[in-house]
């Protein structure tokens, strides 16, 4: 099984566990056990997301600014991801909070999941004056906003010093993003190393979890799911709508083009993979070998579009969850946070970029992050629409920035008419 299918697989067994055996004695001893333990894998998950967070802003940042000298096709195609992400953001905060007026959380479920993580989560802080966040936000000491955490005033330092590196000349810029690059890599290492254990650390929290909340916690969980997916839904839609109108592609020819790679997707969870599919995707719609052969990978490599929608959604839907109260300036940062955070992680595993993608949200908005680890449990379905919709998305850009640069023709790219082209577009 690969690693995400094991801790879901954990999660399900821990939930059942504790649900069937609660109240029962050896439940009751067995709780503070397995507390104590999935506290020990939130510490050693929690700890490395300062330092992961930072470096892939760096890197993000840097390679963002290289794409932008370039000029030319991948300029005009990186002015239109950065525009498509901050998008993606506020519909992630509109419609989340539409759809969770119109379908709230379950009460009585919400309330027992607070009270089965009440023992990990503290109180949320109180929600800040206006002139008090605003002053804030501009760090007077950035180790410091490290050491406790304040993400959105150590991260507006990090934007500062990455835009500032990409002025120096080439080998002081280059040996900073190498200095990021390896700090990035080496967390990854020592996230592969978490990650290792954590169906044993998601095991004990679904224990305490299912032992605390019963059933109810099962509700709740499917209840985000549905959600959180939801809000993919939508990005996956505005991904035709752009086709359409930026393109200028017949909604039917484009569905067609993109269904092979949106079969990978499903398979496989990876943009990546669906690279190769979504190349010949693009040859179907007539756009230039020239033109895709820059774009799309740079969209892999650069750019989620469902990431800001669906990682902004999650941060609210705990803000929902615990009943935190935002003022206007932390749904801003939210929003901001949302659309900036995805640009260094995209080439990473679904758990990774959930957990590094989602805290500095969280941590902007006050609400606790502990639950996030408990959700990345679960995001194995979430994260089939997030890919199904970024790779959507990826050939619409393409065929907008080919429109735009001439590199989109009138006609679909001559095909053998044989059988091949009909299997081409069915998932199976």
């Amino acid at each position: 099984m690969s690693p995400a299918v094991r801790i879901l697989a954990a999660l399900a067994l821990g939930l059942a566990v504790g649900a069937l055996g609660s109240g029962a004695a050896w439940v009751e001893a067995a709780v503070p056990a397995a507390d104590f333990i999935g506290g020990l894998w939130l510490s050693a998950l929690r700890m490395t997301i300062v330092p992961l967070v930072v470096a892939l802003l760096v890197t993000g940042i840097a390679s963002t600014a290289s794409a932008a000298r370039s000029g030319g096709v991948a300029g005009r195609a990186l002015a239109l991801m950065l525009g498509l992400l901050w998008l993606s953001a506020i519909l992630g905060w509109a419609l989340g909070e539409l759809l969770w007026r119109l379908w709230p959380i379950p009460p009585e479920s919400g309330a027992a999941l607070r009270a089965a993580l009440a023992s990990q989560t503290g109180e949320a802080p109180p929600a800040p004056e206006l002139i008090d966040f605003f002053r804030s936000v501009i760090p007077t000491n950035p180790i410091q906003a490290a050491a406790e955490t304040q993400m959105l005033p150590l991260l507006v330092f990090t934007g500062l010093f990455a835009f500032a590196a990409t002025r120096l000349g080439d080998e002081r810029r280059l040996t900073i993003v190498g200095f990021f690059a390896a700090v990035r890599d080496a967390m990854l290492v020592v996230i592969g190393w978490v990650l290792w254990v954590a169906p044993l650390g998601v095991l004990a929290l679904g224990f305490v979890v299912g032992a605390r909340a019963g059933a109810g916690a099962a509700g709740a969980l499917a209840h985000y799911i549905v959600s959180v997916a939801a809000l993919g839904g939508a990005i996956l839609l505005l991904a035709y709508a752009l086709a359409v109108a930026g393109g200028r592609l017949g909604l039917g020819r484009f569905a067609r083009a993109v269904i092979p790679a949106q079969a990978v997707a499903v398979s496989t969870q990876s943009s990546l993979a669906s690279l190769p599919a979504m190349l010949e995707g693009a040859r179907r719609l007539g756009i230039t070998a020239e033109t895709a052969g820059v774009v799309l990978p740079m969209a892999v490599a650069m750019f989620r579009c469902t990431g800001p929608a669906m990682n902004v959604g999650v941060a609210f839907y705990v803000a929902h969850w615990f009943g935190v109260e935002l003022t206007p300036a932390q749904i801003m940062a939210g929003i901001a946070l949302g659309a900036t955070t995805t640009l260094g992680a995209v080439s990473l595993p679904g758990t990774i970029t959930f957990v590094s993608s989602i805290s500095p949200i969280a941590l902007a908005l006050g609400v606790p992050i502990e639950p996030l680890l408990l959700l990345v449990a679960v995001e194995t379905l979430p994260d089939i629409m997030r890919t199904v919709g970024n790779v959507t998305m990826n050939v619409a850009v393409t065929a907008t920035v080919a429109r735009w640069t001439g590199g989109l023709g009138g006609q679909e790219a001559a095909a053998p008419a044989d059988a091949s082209g009909d299997r081409a577009a069915r998932p199976g």
